[in-house]
């Protein structure tokens, strides 16, 4: 397991390409990219985590003058460090600073209000995974991190607007099944509404393959102590490199106008299920799988040198999402300004006064002690008259 390329696998087996998808995008459109990012000022928010650090790699390369990064991984920006300082095609920028925090603290503004801003701001930090929707007090902490806190942020570059201001979306924001679909497709809302004061623009793009926290990452970590894998054998992703993923979010930020959103050019034929990304993980790593059918059958079955455990069952847990879309009815695409992206130069927008309803009818339901996780999910779907919330009273964290 010591000599697996990671990087080499993704290629092969999840995403079939060799180089990235847009490399020739970067390439054609790199002295625009080095114009506007050379010898800038940039924050990157949350930046220690998988798309976080990927879009650093992808900025570097165009040589700001000053790097700050807030996340509240402490050990995740140490590794970003490291990572980056050992990296032969990177240079990290002298005035180069990373900060543990919260975006939302006063510490951020102080820093913010005393740097006078910066050029770029790039928001990655939020709650990604349809399993942070587990009951009412999960649901305020998604809500607060992916929603009212970004609104926090927006009212902050107020005061010193940014050349260009980014945050990450999800395909999961395209008729949203979850709450965290939901809460990106309102963050989208909150930058339309903003989008008339500074550039905002975002990207909603397929699965990260192997990012942090994902189920393809947690198989590392099983084969590491030892523990069966399980996978969906029903639900089928797109699926981006983290290098494609810094750069999906590279293109969006510095070339994209007021509003438009990014996503990649994928066809239904390049998803993949896990179930099938599982059968390649295994025979990488030398193994041939034993299949087992059930979660007890699978942590008594010890590995061999031959065979590992592995189980895979449906999908049965509130906010899976069939099949994966990108944009949706209504929306004005335009499909020829990249090479390997689509960009959404117009979509519905709420005027702001509906948004900021939203957001104090939200702030209402939080600060009632007794507030039902129902409570929110009416309330989003009075806004969002697509969200389609299907409850079956399980989610993620009962499952392997």
């Amino acid at each position: 397991m010591s000599m697996f390329n990671l990087s080499k696998f993704i290629s092969d087996h999840i995403t079939h390409r060799p180089v990235s998808m847009f490399a020739a995008d970067i390439e054609a459109n790199k002295e625009q990219l080095k114009a506007e990012i050379e010898g800038k000022r940039v924050c990157v928010i949350g930046g220690a985590g998988s798309i976080g650090s990927s879009f650093i790699k992808a900025l570097l390369r165009f040589e700001p003058k000053q790097l700050i990064v807030v996340d509240l991984n402490e050990n995740g920006l140490a590794e970003l460090t490291r990572d980056l300082r050992s990296s032969a095609d990177i240079k990290v920028p002298e005035d180069y600073r990373t900060y543990t925090l919260d975006f939302a603290s006063p510490i951020f503004e102080r820093i913010f209000r005393e740097e006078k801003g910066f050029d770029i701001v790039a928001n990655f930090s939020a709650h990604k995974h349809v399993r942070s929707e587990r009951d009412k007090y999960s649901v305020q902490a998604l809500i607060e991190n992916n929603d009212i806190k970004a609104k926090k942020l927006m009212d902050l570059m107020m005061v010193h607007k940014p050349s260009h201001f980014f945050c990450v979306s999800t395909d999961k924001a395209a008729n949203p099944v979850n709450i965290m679909g939901a809460s990106k497709r309102i963050l989208e809302d909150l930058i339309m509404a903003y989008s008339g004061e500074f550039n905002i623009t975002t990207a909603r793009f397929a699965n990260v393959a192997f990012s942090n926290g994902s189920l393809p990452d947690g198989w590392m970590h099983r084969l590491q102590k030892r523990q069966p894998l399980a996978a969906p054998n029903d639900v089928k992703r797109y699926f981006v490199s983290p290098e494609e993923s810094g750069q999906i979010c590279l293109l969006a930020c510095v070339l994209g106008k007021r509003g438009e959103i990014f996503f990649p050019k994928l066809g239904e034929e390049q998803m993949m299920r896990f179930s099938d990304i599982c059968d390649e993980f295994v025979r990488e790593q030398g193994f041939g799988k034993h299949m087992c059918s059930s979660d007890d059958e699978a942590k008594q079955f010890a590995p061999t040198d031959s065979e590992w455990p592995v189980i895979y069952t449906g999908s049965n847990t509130t906010g899976e999402k069939a099949y994966e879309e990108f944009f949706i009815e209504g929306e004005d695409l335009n499909m020829n300004r990249f090479q390997s992206l689509g960009v959404i130069e117009k979509t519905t927008r709420r005027p702001m006064k509906d948004v900021m309803a939203l957001f104090e009818e939200f702030e209402g339901i939080f600060a009632e002690p007794n507030f039902t996780k129902a409570e929110v999910v009416a309330a989003i779907e009075r806004f969002l008259p697509n969200f389609e919330h299907d409850e079956k009273g399980k989610n993620l964290d009962s499952k392997m």
